[in-house]
């Protein structure tokens, strides 16, 4: 019977009438049909949902195949039509079968582990659930059929057990029905009331079958059908029930319910159904007959993988199951292996769980879980020694009992079992016997880095929980008396009833440890803990442990503590120390002490030997038991292993062996080494002892032999055991000469003997004398003749070598001094074959041959075995005395074998024979006022220059004035130069001058002098000076003329001219002008000196003397005196009047004011009073100025500059100008900003005529206090996210120099950001006001969105209200809205982001979407069922899959209605509600602004409370203000002492000037201490040498500086010189002190004391002269170093004890650069005042404005404005209260769809 649904949607209905319909029931319509009619012209078409065609070719197999119950189908005009309105379909979604047979794939999947253990249990969790109610054994059995003969492979597990109805069937098939579900069964008979077993111990009530799940999973884990075969009990049916992968997919494919199946219901045995290749089911069926109940669940299609598992690793996972079980199989006392432990009797039920593999035709692998031994409980229980039982109940009702048991230490291990499931090299896995790591002290304890608790529920292994410990079972922090390793030797097991959650899978619990370490758990200590009793675990646990590792560890006792060591032999340098050495322990109850010998056990080699010592590791300093140690053992026999020790564990020793079997062992190893040798010549050359033989006789070879103690021959290598091959023997041949050895070798080895070959050995003996040859045994590697402290054997022969016949001969030594013409003896020594000296024949004549030289000797002599040839003579040209050149001289002796010689000989000049003088022309030219200069040599008779002592050449030069001799010293060269006097001679003319020169030698009367003639040439140096004035006539100026001329008048036009010794003009260079100089000016112009001119000479206004003028060059000059007419004037006499008229009367300088004339004539006198003013101006000068020059500073406000005339004064106004000149800028009126040097040129004019002025050089320097720029520093790379933090701003300021600025205020810095012109850029400003300075930084940054956290509307949207009206506008709940992902603050944040956005309210409708799109119009549909008047929401959520966290949803509320008018009247309603919500939103918002300034206002005002203490009203403070300031600005302008000397330099690295660091309030102490002081008064003090150097930069060098961090600090101050230990030693005059005391430091004081006290060191200050040198000699009389003195008066007396003159004398104070006067300390008392009273008013004012501020704010919300405004709130609040009952508000499940 099929439905279909068909909805007509082509338009009107006209003719004919048409019905769609199938053989339907009309009980099974669910909805009336409707007739309509199709005219027969019109098309149409039959389509489903998704548009596909149903045709008449296809229309039964379509209806057959595709359509389902409760299709729709649409009758079309054509398949592309589109859908006029809404429409529904029905649709099913059953899970898919995947969800059965794919739910155990990844749930019994864990690191390391393997599933099918874990899948196995599964299914005997069933069967152990089934045979609970057992009476006699349960048995459950696991059989394992792989092979063909069997048919398909399987596995199968039965049980005993209830089996199950078919009902029990039904729902065990059933996914995820558990236990608790099935008793709410909906039908009676599928009802299991679930009751919950009684407590047993250990909860092993078998209550583990829970959740509904398990099985179907494990089956389909293994294998891909399961058959479930069972059989309850009092019923005669078995029932079967098949699931199988295959048939669920074959239901699917035929579009049959996947989850429908059949029951067969059959009788016990009946086979009938089987198929072949399931045949191994017959054989089981069989087994039916005679069973009451069972179940059998029957797995096929096992995996291979599966089948390869549980064939090769049969034993680990059924270990695993019986560990799973353990306590099941074993009871609750576990599987105690020992005899003293088991139970002779068992009141529980027996359970086997037994494993068969059947392998035909073999007998099947049978296995019983109980006869499982090497599971981890079994390990455990059977390891320990002791046990702890405790017990946890939680607040739930959850019960805990647990078990601690204890592993101990015994003797050489740790008992702690190995885990048998860790893979090899796993951190868990326990470690060999035979390593350290068992030791005490060992960083890997017995159980490692397991956890102590395993975990069980309801009596079964939950595999993958464990916990590791409890607080009160771990080793305490502090105070722990145990050792750690005790903590680590102990193991532990949990038995948890069902309170405590597991997974569905029983691999994990859900929330054990969380609830055991909760502080609500109790924990009870003992077997049958109770909740009530609630006891001291910790301290029952810790004294049960210390029992245990006192009685149960079975440890070594160290006795006799010697010394803590350091091992050096420890890789790991953290063992290295400390170790503890002690002479014997106690171990298994034997006495072990050092010197006793042992032997060691499972060490390779085995080692015999001595205890030395034993070995701890720790501080330990007594007796002291331990778990282990090291012995170190010395090797025997000594002789043998040579002192070799080893250290090996305590362990090792072997404890069953005996003394006389270990020193037999020693015996034996004794006849191993070497006793003596044995030597013989096997050629018969036997040498004997003290043998006499010739240089090159024949000698070996020699054969020896190694023998023991008892004379039999031994190997070369001592065999010490082990794997190596021994101590490698070798035999040492040496020969010793005058005990010197030449000659070393080893022997060979040739079996048990050693030979020792010499190849041509009578070349080797050639030397004479005594010899002795020793053969020594020594080790191979190292060479030692010492082994084991006894000497290895050697054996020793003596003989003596002469020498033989003569055959050749040597030269001996010749002197090193052989010189032409002077004899010498050649030595000539006569040997044998091997050159030793022996006698010469009787008869020999040498033979001397030697080309370019000419030999004779005198006669031969014989003195032994030598022979000498005396008296060589040789001569012949030679190097010079610095080279000698060398000679082969041949020496023959005709008669020996070897008969000729040929030897270098080096020959020097000989003895002085001559004098040669060069250069040798004749005369020798040199100019008048040089140097002559002559080279000398003497020479040998053979014409060599030759050097011998007191060889001293003499030169005298004959002259009018007769010349010093010169001499030359040619004794180390045989040459030399001579260098005369300047030869000085009067030349005329210019015409040369003749002289003679004669040269000696004084010390050696037998050479002749030599003697040669001097011309001497004029010179060119200038030799004359003369002065000329050039006026209308060139006049020459005589030296030491006189000259007449007018007073105050100024001599013009001088030049001066210079002439050499040839009266030749010299043309004047800068050089030579730079060295005239004259005496009336120090001005002048190196420019007109080169020229020729000299500066105009100004002659004085005062008449009083003659005044001298002088031009000089070097030691040239020329001079002339001025005579002085103070005044000229023309007297002319009038014969009219009878007087003299007086005319041009001048004054040339003087005062201004009145003067008097007086005229005298014969006795007459007359006087007349003028008065003097200033002349005509004439020129500038510079009065003052700056020293350097900061930079942006106008240059003519730091210069005063006065005009003076003729007279030095002048008052009528002057024009000038100030020129800047600078290498880059020529001419400028100010400084820019560029560092530098500059000219500053001051031109004056008047009437149009120039004045000359001044110029200054001046230095531009940074000024580093002025602030230039600010720089901001970031990370330029961070976005700025909106709502989010700025990252740190580091602002410096940066000063005229370059340097930051740290003494701004931060208060000055501000920063202001506002939003940008573009949007979304926000621009900020760092701005600073620092003294007038206004810097500026200004950033842009770009804010951008933050994490994206919700789905929103650009704009929020009014609350639509509509109806299931036909009009789609009634039906609109949302048009052109327009949706954006956004962040928590409203920002568009959905950019390159898509997704799509699902609308619901009943069904979810999903289409995809770009982040800003959205659909035009959301409406409901047509005739949508809802409940009148009902609020819904429309939940709009975006799915974006690539955004990090889910998107908040955006809820659109709507009300529903059933009418039109009813909708637009609420629709009304709903628009007003929200204008009026809007409305109270914002009122709300400004009410709560209102009183957070309420409160702000009402605190600031309880902040500045506190003045209303006070009684001073504002205007008294202010009087109080202007008294003080006055007074203050009073003292400021009161005269004090200031340092006059100007200070430009500061900045940080500047400390100051040395005269503005320090005030002294006593005048007459600040004048002579800043006199001591002197030129350091203007030393700039830098804190760093980087600063200093800088400052010297700028100013060219011209300003002195010192480094604070280069001066050296002394420590410590010493008491004045006359207190010594703090005791007077005299009464001082004067009232004596330091110096530095008096000085007081505004700033920096600590850095100004260590400035100042260098600089004045330990200078002391007195009263007068008299108290000091009273003082200083008292001082001195102590014999105390009296440092420098300084008095009151102005007098110094110096550390030396000097004094008196000017130069101890300090001059008048106002002639001194003296250190300032401080401020009284009254003035700054007043500034700590006016602070005060300033901080004070503040205080008042803001009181009062808050105060004023609060009042007005009060008085506003009190205001009839803001009482309308809260009723006009009010009325809206009433009027939404009355639209939200018209809405009834309300919130429904929509039960209808939206379209778009």
């Amino acid at each position: 019977k099929r439905l279909f649904h068909c909805v007509c949607l082509s338009g009107e209905v006209s003719k004919g009438s048409g019905r769609i319909h199938q053989d339907f029931e009309k009980s099974d319509i669910l909805f009336p049909l409707q007739n309509f009619a199709i005219a027969s012209h019109e098309l149409f078409v039959l389509v489903t949902t998704d548009r596909t065609v149903v045709d008449s070719n296809k229309f039964v197999l379509f209806i057959v195949e595709e359509l389902q119950d409760g299709c729709t189908l649409y009758l079309l005009r054509h398949s592309g039509q589109a859908l006029p309105a809404a429409t529904q379909e029905d649709i099913n979604f059953v899970p898919h079968y995947n969800t059965l047979i794919e739910s155990g794939t990844y749930e019994y999947f864990a690191e390391g582990q393997k599933s099918l253990p874990c899948s196995l249990a599964e299914l005997v969790d069933n069967a152990l659930s089934a045979t609970a109610n057992n009476r006699e054994t349960r048995t459950i059995e696991i059989r394992m059929l792989f092979d063909k003969v069997f048919g398909k492979p399987a596995v199968i597990v039965l049980d005993n057990g209830c089996g199950m109805t078919s009902k029990q069937l039904n729902n065990w098939a059933r996914y995820r029905l558990s236990k608790f579900a099935r008793e709410n069964s909906t039908f009676e008979s599928e009802k299991e009331k679930y009751v919950r077993p009684a407590p047993i111990p250990r909860s092993l009530n078998s209550d583990i079958s829970f959740f509904g799940v398990g099985g179907k999973r494990a089956v389909f884990h293994i294998g891909d059908s399961v058959r479930m075969i069972c059989k309850p009990a009092d019923f005669p049916d078995v029932h079967e029930l098949v699931l199988s992968k295959e048939e669920f997919k074959k239901k699917e494919q035929n579009k049959e319910d996947v989850y429908k199946g059949t029951i067969l219901n059959r009788k016990p045995g009946d086979s009938s159904h089987v198929t072949d290749d399931e045949r191994f089911l017959r054989d089981v069926i069989a087994e039916e007959t005679g069973k009451e109940s069972f179940t059998a669940v029957v797995i096929t299609g096992v995996c291979p993988e599966h089948i390869d598992y549980l064939k090769q690793h049969f034993d680990g996972w059924t270990r695993e199951l019986a560990h799973i079980y353990h306590y099941y199989i074993h009871g609750v006392d576990g599987n105690d292996l020992r005899s003293s432990c088991k139970k002779s009797d068992n009141s529980e039920v027996k359970i086997d769980i037994l494993v068969r593999q059947f392998k035909p035709p073999k007998s099947p692998r049978v296995k019983n879980l109980r006869e499982v031994a090497d599971d981890m409980q079994s390990l455990y229980i059977n390891a320990a020694a002791s046990k702890f039982e405790f017990g946890a109940f939680t607040s739930n009702g959850g019960r805990v009992d647990g078990v601690v048991r204890y592993h101990p230490f015994l003797y050489d291990r740790e008992t702690y079992p190995r885990d048998p499931y860790a893979a090899l090299g796993n951190e868990l896995s326990p470690v060999d016997d035979d390593d350290f790591e068992n030791e005490s002290g060992s960083l890997n304890q017995a159980r490692g880095k397991r956890d102590i608790f395993e975990c069980y529920w309801n009596g079964r292994l939950i595999p993958y929980t464990t916990v590791s410990e409890f607080d009160w079972c771990s080793r305490p922090v502090k105070g722990a008396t145990l050792p750690e390793e005790c903590y680590f030797r102990i193991s532990g097991v949990l038995f948890t009833n069902d309170k405590f959650l597991v997974n569905a899978s029983k691999l994990k619990f859900m929330d054990l440890e969380l609830k055991l370490k909760s502080k609500e758990t109790i924990f009870s200590p003992g077997s049958n803990p109770q909740p009530s009793k609630r006891g001291n675990i910790q301290k029952e646990f810790t004294q049960w442990l210390q029992n245990c590792h006192e009685k149960c560890d079975k440890q070594v006792k160290f006795l006799s503590y010697i010394e803590t060591i350091t091992r050096t032999d420890m890789s790991t340098k953290r063992l290295q120390h400390p170790w503890a050495a002690f002479s014997s322990i106690e171990l298994d109850g034997k006495i072990y002490k050092t010197g006793q010998v042992v032997k060691s056990q499972k060490t390779l080699p085995i080692l015999y030997g001595s205890v030395v010592r034993f070995l701890l590791h720790g501080t330990h300093d007594c007796d002291v038991y331990a778990t282990g140690g090291q012995v170190e053992i010395r090797r025997e026999p000594k002789a043998l292993y040579d002192k070799v020790t080893k250290i090996i564990p305590i362990s090792k020793i072997d404890r069953t062996v005996t003394d006389e079997s270990i020193m037999k062992h020693i015996e034996s190893d004794i006849d191993k080494l070497p006793e003596k040798l044995s030597v013989t010549w096997p050629e018969g050359n036997v040498w004997p002892k003290n043998a006499v033989c010739p240089a090159g006789s024949p000698f070996g070879p020699l054969k020896v032999e190694i023998l023991n103690r008892n004379g039999h021959p031994i190997s070369s290598r001592i065999n010490t055991g082990g794997q190596k091959m021994g101590i490698k023997l070798s035999i040492l041949f040496k020969i010793i000469h005058h005990g010197k050895v030449i000659y070393v070798s080893q022997m060979n080895t040739v079996g048990f003997f050693f030979y020792l070959f010499f190849p041509s050995f009578a070349e080797t003996l050639t030397n004479l004398g005594s010899y002795t040859l020793k053969l020594n045994t020594v080790l191979n590697e190292g060479g030692s003749t010492v082994y084991g402290d006894k000497q290895l054997p050697s054996f020793e022969l003596k003989f003596t070598v002469k020498e033989g016949a003569a055959e050749s001969f040597t030269v001996g030594a010749l002197s090193s001094t052989l010189r032409v013409g002077v004899p010498f003896n050649i030595p000539l020594q006569i040997k044998d074959r091997y050159k030793h000296p022996t006698a010469p024949p009787p008869t020999l004549q040498p033979v001397l041959e030697c080309s370019d030289l000419e030999l004779t000797y005198e006669s031969v002599i014989c003195n032994g075995t030598t022979f000498i040839i005396k008296g060589v003579k040789a001569k012949g040209k030679v190097q010079n005395y610095q080279q000698s050149k060398s000679y082969d001289l041949k020496v023959s002796l005709p008669g020996l074998k070897n008969d000729m010689q040929t030897i270098p000989v080096s020959l020097l000049p000989g003895s002085p024979h001559s004098l040669h003088v060069k250069p040798d022309t004749d005369p020798i030219k040199v100019e008048n006022g040089n140097q002559a200069a002559f080279n000398v040599e003497v020479h040998d008779v053979a014409g060599n220059i030759t050097a011998n002592p007191k060889q001293i050449v003499r030169c005298q030069v004959f002259t009018s004035l007769r010349l010093p001799l010169v001499v030359a010293d040619c004794s180390s060269s045989g040459a030399g130069q001579l260098m005369t006097k300047s030869i000085n001679v009067i030349i005329k003319n210019g015409e040369p001058h003749m002289l003679k020169a004669e040269f000696d030698l004084p010390s050696m009367k037998h050479i002749a002098p030599v003697v040669i003639n001097l011309k001497v040439m004029p010179s060119s140096r200038i030799s004359q000076l003369k002065l000329f004035c050039q006026g209308e006539e060139k006049l020459e100026l005589k030296n030491e003329d006189r000259i007449e001329w007018q007073a105050g008048g100024l001599l013009q036009n001088l030049f001066y001219k210079l002439y050499d010794e040839s009266v030749a003009d010299v043309r004047i260079t800068a050089e030579i002008a730079s060295s005239i100089k004259v005496n009336w000016t120090p001005d002048v112009n190196q420019r007109s000196l080169v020229g020729g001119r000299l500066p105009d000479v100004q002659v004085p206004t005062q008449a009083m003397e003659e005044h001298f003028y002088q031009v000089s060059y070097q030691d040239l000059s020329s001079s002339f005196t001025i005579l002085i007419n103070l005044c000229v004037c023309v007297c002319v006499f009038q014969e009219s009047s009878s007087s003299v008229a007086v005319t041009g009367v001048r004054f040339h300088s003087g005062s201004l004011g009145p003067r008097e004339i007086c005229f005298n004539y014969s006795t007459y006198t007359e006087r007349v009073i003028v008065k003097l003013t200033a002349g005509v101006p004439s020129q500038l000068k510079l009065v003052s100025g700056p020293e350097q020059v900061k930079k942006s500073f106008f240059i003519l406000g730091f210069f005063v500059s006065t005009i003076l005339s003729r007279l030095n004064s002048y008052t009528e106004p002057i024009f000038f100008n100030a020129l800047f000149h600078h290498s880059q800028n020529k001419h400028s009126r100010l400084f820019s900003s560029t560092r530098g040097y500059y000219q500053l040129e001051f031109r004056g004019s008047f009437n149009s005529k120039p004045i000359p002025g001044p110029s200054v050089n001046l230095t531009v320097i940074p000024d580093p206090n002025k602030p230039a720029q600010l720089q901001v520093n970031y990370n330029t790379s961070a976005t700025f996210c909106a709502g989010g933090t700025f990252p740190v701003f580091s602002v410096m300021v940066v000063s005229d120099e370059g340097s930051p600025i740290t003494t701004f205020n931060p208060a000055d810095l501000s920063m202001l950001l506002w939003e940008g012109v573009s949007s979304p850029s926000t621009s900020g400003v760092c701005k600073t006001n620092l003294s007038a300075f206004f810097l500026i930084f200004q950033m842009i940054i770009n804010v951008v969105a933050n994490q994206a956290v919700k789905l929103g509307p650009g704009s929020q949207p009014p609350t639509p209200a509509v109806s299931y009206s036909t009009d789609i506008s009634s039906r609109v709940l949302v048009e052109n809205m327009t949706l954006k992902i956004m962040d928590k603050f409203g920002n568009s944040a959905g950019h390159n982001l898509n997704g799509k956005v699902v609308v619901s309210i009943r069904c979810s409708t999903a289409y995809g979407i770009n982040a800003n799109n959205c659909p035009q119009r959301l409406a409901i549909m047509e005739n949508s069922p809802g409940e009148n008047g009902i609020r819904y929401i429309v939940v709009l959520k975006a799915e974006v899959p690539i955004c990090a966290s889910s998107l908040a949803p955006f809820e659109l509320p709507f009300h529903f209605y059933n009418d039109v008018d009813n909708r637009r009247k609420m629709a009304e309603l709903s628009r007003k509600k929200d204008e009026l919500s809007a409305a109270v939103a914002r009122n709300e918002k400004t009410r709560h602004t209102l009183m957070e300034l309420r409160g702000a206002l009402t605190s600031e005002v309880s902040f500045v409370a506190f003045t209303r203490r006070m009684s001073l009203p504002s205007k008294h403070i202010e009087n109080l203000l202007k008294e003080k300031t006055a007074e203050v600005e009073r003292i400021d302008k009161m005269p004090r002492r200031v340092c006059s000397i100007s200070n430009n330099f500061s900045g940080p690295d500047v400390i100051g000037m040395v005269g503005h660091l320090a005030f002294i309030s006593d005048n007459d102490a600040a004048a002579v201490i800043s006199w001591q002081l002197g030129s350091d008064m203007d030393c700039v003090i830098t804190r760093t040498t980087e600063a200093a150097n800088r400052i010297h930069h700028d100013s060219a060098g011209t300003q002195q500086v010192m480094a604070f961090d280069s001066i050296f600090v002394q420590q410590g101050d010493r008491s004045l010189p006359h207190i010594s230990n703090g005791h007077k030693l005299f009464d001082p005059p004067g009232h004596p002190v330091y110096a530095k005391d008096l000085l007081i430091f505004p700033h920096e004081q600590q850095k100004c004391k260590i400035v100042f006290k260098t600089l004045l060191g330990n200078t002391i200050l007195m009263d007068d002269l008299d108290s000091a040198t009273a003082y200083r000699k008292e001082v001195v009389r102590n014999k105390i170093y009296c440092p420098t003195i300084l008095t009151r008066k102005g007098h110094r007396v110096d550390s030396r004890g000097k004094f008196g003159g000017v130069q101890n004398r300090a001059p008048p104070i106002h002639k001194l650069k003296v250190l300032g006067a401080p401020l009284p300390r009254h003035y700054y008392l007043l500034k700590e005042q006016i602070d005060v009273l300033c901080q004070y008013r503040s205080a008042v004012v803001k009181r009062e404005q808050a105060e004023s501020d609060l009042n007005n704010h009060l008085a506003s919300l009190n205001s009839p404005q803001m009482n309308q405004k809260e009723r006009e709130i009010e009325e809206i609040k009433r009027q939404l209260e009355d639209i939200d009952r018209q809405l009834g508000e309300g919130y429904s499940l929509p039960p209808f769809s939206v379209y778009f």
